[in-house]
């Protein structure tokens, strides 16, 4: 082998070892620069008085007669209305619905003469932002017992509805409080581990879910919601 061919061997042979080495110097350096992270998930919960309610006030009558029975509807539907209007509701919280009348004679699925030909389902419908004074209402329906009309109660079709509208007013606090406590569970993590938690990678909200405390109590409202948050760890 020649002086020059030797040269271009150990000149090959060095540029190599050189790659070799830059690639290694890189290869670690990603290595070295990748960041540890972690996700952790901060809840908030709140109870609140719901601040609306929708109360059908629905009731029946039956007969023979259609006009007794238009007759006995005008005469429930003002008992209803004066018994809403004389304990703090005002005409701007209900509404009078047209009645729903069925004619039994009518229905192929009843061969037989039935005692009272027609029934008729009518009532009001009060939707309000006054939730303690229908509630005082509901509690002391027996009164229109005694005045008459027959309150359906205990019918899915018809049951209360109370709702919680003034969600936009805790929606701050609330996403502030789950922040806070993915933080801490992050730092927890990190103290467990011996390192240190570092800046916000992502943040993730998840959904504002409004659910009845209990079936006992449907005026008061469980609200939460979930932030999940990745921070890297040092």
């Amino acid at each position: 082998m020649t002086t020059k061919s030797s040269s271009i061997i150990a000149l090959g042979l060095l540029g190599l070892g050189l790659a070799i080495g830059i690639f290694t110097y890189v290869g670690l350096s990603s290595v070295a620069n990748q960041k540890r992270t972690v996700a952790v998930r901060g809840l908030s919960e709140r109870e609140v008085e719901a601040n609306m309610v929708t109360w059908p006030v629905v009731y029946r009558v039956i007969g023979n007669d259609m006009q007794e029975i238009y007759s006995q509807i005008e005469a429930g539907n003002k008992t209803v209305t004066d018994y809403l209007t004389q304990n703090g509701l005002t005409a701007d919280d209900f509404t009078v619905t047209a009645p729903n009348v069925i004619d039994k004679q009518a229905d192929r699925y009843i061969s037989d003469r039935v005692a009272n030909r027609y029934m008729a389902t009518s009532g009001i419908i009060v939707t309000t932002s006054k939730v303690a004074v229908v509630r005082q209402l509901m509690q002391n329906q027996g009164e229109l017992l005694k005045r008459g009309v027959a309150i359906m109660v205990d019918n899915y079709e018809y049951r209360t509805i109370y709702d919680y509208t003034d969600l936009n007013s805790i929606k701050p606090e609330m996403i502030a409080d789950a922040t806070v406590k993915a933080r801490e569970a992050a730092e927890k993590f990190a103290e467990d581990s011996g390192s240190k938690v570092g800046k916000i990678m992502s943040a993730t909200q998840g959904q504002f879910t409004i659910e009845d405390r209990d079936p006992y109590t449907p005026f008061i409202k469980h609200i939460r919601v979930v932030t999940t948050m990745t921070y890297t760890i040092e």
